[in-house]
């Protein structure tokens, strides 16, 4: 066969991306049947990755790697790993007879290097956020990406109108991780009096592998359930204003501001009360103001009630640059812990938390009275009887004077008795001394 100068069509550099499909071109100019092909990855030593022999063997040493269809000396490898990036040979050998066709044809290898770049997109992107009024500090983190991607930060109008955020106040790091690149880069934005902005938006592009990814953050203002507008004298213009027992917490909806207590809403009287607020989704992170009748307020999460003796009602405000709510907390008193005993005392059963606590002070000076009221009917007693028959009970016993009632002792002889006798003539003298002698 006559055959001419060969030369080899290929690139210096070839980019894939990973989990795509490479394409390593080596190719004839011009076109003729070949004897060998043979492609090798260059590395500490020259590894085989395909070879073909028109007449006999068409083997992939890598499974992945296969002719390509183009022009059957080209290498094709799917899909493209991380490890495939390197330098690779292909070698095609031809026969040649220098233009003589009565002579033996002679083979002639050709050969050409390459250089295969893989390359990766962002794995994955994160975005954090510290917020102070309308003072924003946003942070974006692409990882894992090659080469390192590019950041740059958009905001959305309530209408849906994107612009980019200027280049200003930005910070950009860029750190190695392995054979990938992890890109991080920090904005601080300030809010605009009266500014409205539906989300803020970190933009991850990578242009190696035309990969663009969007992280938002959304702009949320607090909201309640079953809200009035409301004129409140401490603050100059109406706000939205509900209470918590108007609030069902089925709603869905984004921004809802929560309260939680600890212990509960209804305790027993002295009990302390912890009342924290929460308003999950809502961004930028809100201001909590608490106050109860006219006292000044106080700034936080939580709020502690130490001590509660009586029904009160507690107020927040949820507030953030987009708008501000206002919900009523109340606390309720619940029956004293000695009336409860008292009360469960009168079914005849015993509450096994009374068991715990003890006597209380009214049940310790009831005990005491009645001692007291007992002693005193005690010692009443013994002085009555006492008063009632004491010689017999504290003298000791003397002698009776002997008197005999002439009325009821018996007569003990049929003589008359002696005092009888005297008692009789003394009542004669007397009356012979009253009447007169005839």
């Amino acid at each position: 066969t006559l055959i001419g100068t060969v030369d080899l069509k290929y690139d210096d550099v070839s980019y894939a991306t990973v989990h795509q499909s490479a394409f390593l071109r080596c190719g004839m100019m011009p076109v003729q049947p070949i004897k060998e092909l043979w492609w090798f990855k260059i590395g500490a030593s020259e590894e085989r990755v395909y070879y073909y022999d028109p007449t006999s063997v068409d083997a992939a040493l890598m499974k992945r790697a296969r002719r390509s269809s183009r022009d059957n000396t080209s290498l094709e490898i799917y899909p493209t790993q991380l490890s495939d990036e390197g330098e690779y040979k292909c070698r095609i050998v031809v026969w040649d007879n220098t233009g003589n066709s009565t002579e033996p044809s002679v083979p002639i290898s050709k050969e050409a290097r390459m250089m295969l770049k893989v390359n990766v997109p962002p794995e994955k992107v994160e975005i954090t956020h510290l917020t102070s009024g309308r003072n924003l500090s946003l942070r974006c983190k692409s990882e894992g990406a090659k080469p390192p991607a590019d950041i740059l930060w958009t905001k959305t109008s309530p209408d849906g109108v994107e612009t980019e955020i200027p280049d200003l106040s930005k910070t950009r790091e860029i750190e190695p991780a392995g054979e990938l690149y992890d890109t991080a880069e920090q904005i601080f934005y300030q809010l605009e009096e009266n500014e409205m902005i539906a989300k803020i938006s970190c933009v991850v592009r990578h242009h190696n592998t035309n990969t663009t990814i969007y992280k938002n953050i959304t702009f949320v203002s607090p909201a309640i359930q079953n809200a009035l507008k409301v004129t409140i004298q401490r603050f100059a213009e109406p706000v939205l204003y509900s209470s918590i027992e108007n609030q069902d917490g089925q709603d869905n909806k984004a921004g809802l501001v929560k309260i939680s207590a600890d212990p509960g809403f209804k305790v027993p009287y002295n009990t302390s009360v912890t009342l924290k607020a929460s308003a999950p989704g809502v961004f930028p992170e809100p201001r909590y103001l608490w106050w109860v009748g006219d006292q000044t307020g106080i700034a936080g999460r939580e709020l502690r009630i130490d001590n509660l003796e009586e029904d009160k009602s507690y107020f927040v405000l949820a507030e953030n640059p987009l708008g501000r709510v206002v919900l009523e907390v109340p606390v309720h008193i619940t029956t004293p812990d000695y009336s409860r005993w008292n009360d469960s005392s009168k079914d005849g059963d015993v509450n096994e938390g009374d068991t715990t606590e003890g006597l209380d002070t009214g049940a310790i000076i009831g005990i005491v009275i009645g001692a007291l009221i007992a002693v005193f009917f005690i010692g009443f007693a013994v002085w009555y009887w006492t008063i009632r028959d004491g010689t017999q009970v504290f003298s000791p016993k003397k002698e009776k004077p002997h008197t005999i009632d002439e009325e009821t002792v018996p007569f003990r002889s049929t003589e008359k008795p002696l005092l009888r006798t005297i008692s009789t003539q003394t009542l004669e003298g007397r009356r012979s001394r009253r009447e007169p002698s005839i």
